[in-house]
């Protein structure tokens, strides 16, 4: 099975508290237009448009910025062309590191990411450096509190996921990206809320990290989220139980 990384629940819980600056929409907002770009506006039709119309609505993302995005993608209402890009490197103490990137200018965001990299003991890598260990998966995260964990997992194998485990405060569900939608909808079929339903770059294999450790990956992992351009951070690490009980408890 595939490792579930602590990132993945971590850097879920960092994102509903920057809905408050309003960078996530922005964000989202970069999401929507290139997944319409891509495969039309028409959420129906557009599994990723889909995905991103529903991470919109979880953040309580105003419609109109959603149509917005969605009129830029299919060429109305111009804005800057954007492009997608995908930087792989190391991060302190071994760990492996995927940034995905959306921005209008390849040639300054380049330079930012690999001057965050070196400022905080990490190497932006080559392409390939680092994906090999991963696998592109569906994930799914869902608040472990008031829920059964053998009736929840039960639940989710029988849609059709491959593996699921308690993270934290977490559950994480992983599958293939084909039964993405299926999982999701059987889960909110229970009524339980789904917290993030996305394709991710999920780990084959994670590094155990001490405290401090922890606290240093950590710290470039969050400053790489912060910056304007990137869409998401993926990474193999596992915390301590205390250390990981107090990320969350902060976000």
């Amino acid at each position: 099975m595939a490792g579930h990384s602590h990132w993945a629940s971590i850097k879920h819980k960092k994102g509903a508290t920057d809905v408050k600056k309003g960078k996530i929409f922005s964000k989202i907002a970069r999401m929507i237009t290139v997944a319409a770009r891509r495969g039309g506006g028409d959420p129906d039709m557009n599994p990723r448009l889909q995905l991103a119309v529903s991470k919109a609505r979880s953040v309580n993302m105003p419609k109109e910025n959603v149509e917005r995005a969605i009129q830029k993608g299919i060429g109305v209402g111009g804005g800057a062309e954007l492009f997608e890009c995908l930087y792989e490197g190391y991060g302190p103490y071994g760990t492996a590191l995927i940034v995905e990137i959306v921005t209008d200018n390849k040639n300054r965001t380049a330079p930012e990411i690999r001057k965050i990299f070196d400022r905080l003991g990490g190497n932006l890598g080559e392409s390939g450096c680092v994906s090999w260990m991963f696998e592109k998966k569906g994930l799914i995260l869902v608040n472990s509190s008031n829920l059964s964990e053998d009736e929840f997992m039960m639940l989710v194998l029988d849609a059709g996921a491959e593996d699921m485990q308690k993270v934290g405060d977490t559950f994480q569900v992983i599958c293939p990206q084909t039964t993405l939608d299926a999982i999701k909808k059987a889960v909110e079929g229970k009524n339980i809320k789904v917290e993030t339903a996305e394709v991710s770059w999920i780990p084959k294999n994670n590094i155990d990290l001490d405290e401090a450790a922890g606290r240093k990956v950590l710290g470039l992992l969050e400053v790489l989220e912060d910056h304007d351009d990137v869409q998401n951070v993926y990474s193999n690490f596992n915390l301590p139980q205390s250390l990981l009980a107090e990320v969350q408890a902060e976000r």
